[in-house]
């Protein structure tokens, strides 16, 4: 799996207009296990590839996600979104992109783009918007630290 970070143009469908230039990309393949009987990856499979690519993304910030919830918080996803323009088949390589679109100390939105192995052509874009809570789900407000480090 190859990791990187770049700064292109980057703007998938989201709730929010604030947008920034970084983004972080991982390279990926269709496995037989997140494919149909016709070889085509299913739906649920590109929110798991939008949460590798999230999960990359903190970890890429220097702030892994174990740290933060180590740290007590939480990122509950209360929204999530994605557009489907191509299918993902069987062993197709691709690349996630992941970029921060949007943070307060009590929300988080990421956009996402899923592109063919040529970068040519997009397949897939959405966004996750999740609320900060603690253990017991209660709302709560992220240090400035961690903002700060997101937002690197």
């Amino acid at each position: 799996m190859k990791r990187s970070q770049n700064s292109e143009n980057f703007s998938p469908e989201s709730p929010s207009s604030s947008s920034f230039q970084t983004y972080t990309e991982i390279k990926e393949h269709v496995r037989y296990s997140e494919t149909d009987q016709m070889g085509v990856a299913h739906n649920k499979n590109y929110f798991e590839w939008f949460e590798i690519g999230r999960t990359e993304f903190c970890r890429q910030k220097k702030i892994p996600y174990k740290s933060i919830e180590d740290r007590g918080f939480f990122l509950v996803v209360v929204e999530a979104f994605c557009r489907y323009k191509k299918a993902l088949k069987y062993d197709d390589t691709f690349f996630i992109q992941v970029a921060l679109q949007d943070i307060t100390a009590k929300k988080v939105v990421f956009s996402y783009q899923l592109l063919s192995e040529d970068k040519q052509q997009l397949m897939a874009k959405g966004y996750t918007t999740h609320i900060v809570t603690n253990a017991k789900s209660e709302v709560k407000k992220f240090p400035e630290d961690i903002i700060n480090k997101l937002k690197s």
